[in-house]
């Protein structure tokens, strides 16, 4: 029986690019993460064997990289060789893999945060300038001497 491929999904965060590998009650199991690629293999529940060799898009740090194993995929958080360097696409090929997609429940478009939380924390600092603006106490003149005891 020949291999076939592993249903992949990955999605990018600045530190980690994260890889799930969908093989359910997977035996056998072999990961192997290297600086510019990665190889996985495996048998799923019917034994049929499964390999997927992928070239990253960018190097990788392999030595702070790992893998986590459980019941219905295999999950790889690759750590990035540049970090907050966004990855248009896992593979170093501009053709995309029938069996490789867009995990877009986890996907986050993080890029330009930095700006974004920069210009919360400008404007947060005006506010407080408004605010902290040294003014005369107000005239207590008019209010009314109520004497209820």
């Amino acid at each position: 029986m020949a291999r076939q491929h592993a249903r992949t999904l990955w999605y990018d965060r600045p530190k980690y690019v994260f890889m799930e590998f969908c093989v359910e009650d997977s035996t056998d199991v072999h990961v192997l993460i290297e600086d510019h690629r990665i190889v996985f293999s495996c048998r799923n529940g019917d034994g049929v064997e499964l390999y997927n060799e992928i070239e990253f898009y960018a190097k990788v740090n392999s030595k702070d990289s790992q893998d986590k194993r459980s019941g219905r995929s295999i999950t790889c958080f690759v750590r990035k060789w540049k970090e907050k360097v966004a990855w248009p696409r896992l593979t170093k090929e501009d053709i995309k893999p029938v069996w490789l997609s867009v995990d877009f429940d986890n996907w986050r478009d993080w890029e330009g945060d930095e700006e974004v939380e920069l210009a919360h924390v400008e404007h947060y600092a005006e506010l407080l300038e408004k605010v902290s603006t040294k003014r005369p106490p107000p005239a207590m003149d008019d209010l009314d001497d109520d004497s209820d005891s």
